[in-house]
């Protein structure tokens, strides 16, 4: 199917929904499926949400604010009280099952109690290639769409759409929360999620692209795309760097040869 045709859908979908809530984290989907809801809908018929714990960075929250303001649309911050249910916290490898079950199951009953009986989120067709069990629980929830996925729309032809309708979103990295950085079974707390918050922060100008610091409790593994591995090992650069991971707790710093890799700590789940 063309891309045109699958926009045509993507709308018809819209149609049929009339009224909704978009899970909003101003990201590259969820802010092209935010702007599109408003062009096919209305601004007066889309709201915009944002989940609001310890998984979202300081950096993201002001960047949805900001884009939410340049898409129109009315947005709101909800606070999430993922970290208050022990199988999420446990952080085994259904942890996102879990923190999308309670966000969504909270956020469409708010939703209702607002007049929107829908709530929509990015999911799109290429998001099946990786391990992703947060869209079971996607799936589980009656009153919740994944209008991107069902008009089969891919991430790049998301991207030249969003450049075309001059979203400052087109060529943003593709990202991932925080929690997405913790060591499957190591405990999540609020304070790990800081640590790597922190840290990639720290990080984030010796290097280009993609970046990933993975918490393995008391040692740090640093992913960043490979033309980026010799600056980071540059002798001075890898001392500051250590000198810092070191201040915010990690006894250990490494960076991964192997490069960036999307859901590396998914390796060996089947």
């Amino acid at each position: 199917m063309k891309t045109e045709a699958k926009l045509q859908k993507l709308n018809e979908i819209f149609q049929k929904l009339e009224r909704v809530v978009v899970a909003f984290s101003g990201g590259v989907d969820s802010t092209f499926l935010t702007a599109a809801a408003v062009r096919a809908l209305g601004a007066e018929n889309v709201l915009a949400a944002t989940a609001v714990s310890a998984t979202l960075t300081d950096d993201e929250k002001a960047e949805a604010l900001e884009l939410g303001k340049q898409i129109g649309v009315e947005h709101v911050l909800l606070e999430t009280d993922e970290f208050g249910d022990e199988t999420f916290t446990a952080n085994t490898a259904e942890r996102c099952y879990h923190c999308k079950k309670i966000r969504f199951e909270a956020l469409t009953e708010w939703a209702a109690a607002r007049g929107y009986p829908w709530v929509v989120e990015g999911t799109n067709v290429d998001d099946a290639d990786d391990y992703r069990p947060g869209s079971r629980a996607v799936a589980e929830l009656e009153r919740v769409s994944s209008p991107l996925k069902e008009a089969g729309l891919t991430k790049a032809e998301i991207r030249k759409i969003s450049k075309h309708w001059t979203l400052p979103t087109w060529e943003k990295p593709s990202a991932a929360c925080l929690a997405s950085r913790i060591e499957y079974d190591l405990p999540l707390t609020p304070e790990r999620l800081k640590q790597v918050e922190e840290a990639e922060k720290f990080v984030r100008p010796f290097c280009k692209g993609q970046l990933r610091v993975r918490h393995h409790g008391t040692n740090a593994r640093i992913e960043v795309e490979p033309n980026s591995i010799a600056g980071l090992a540059e002798p001075k650069t890898a001392a500051t760097i250590v000198e810092k991971l070191k201040m915010l707790g990690f006894d250990h710093v490494a960076l991964d040869l192997s490069g960036y890799k999307m859901g590396s700590m998914n390796r060996g789940i089947k």
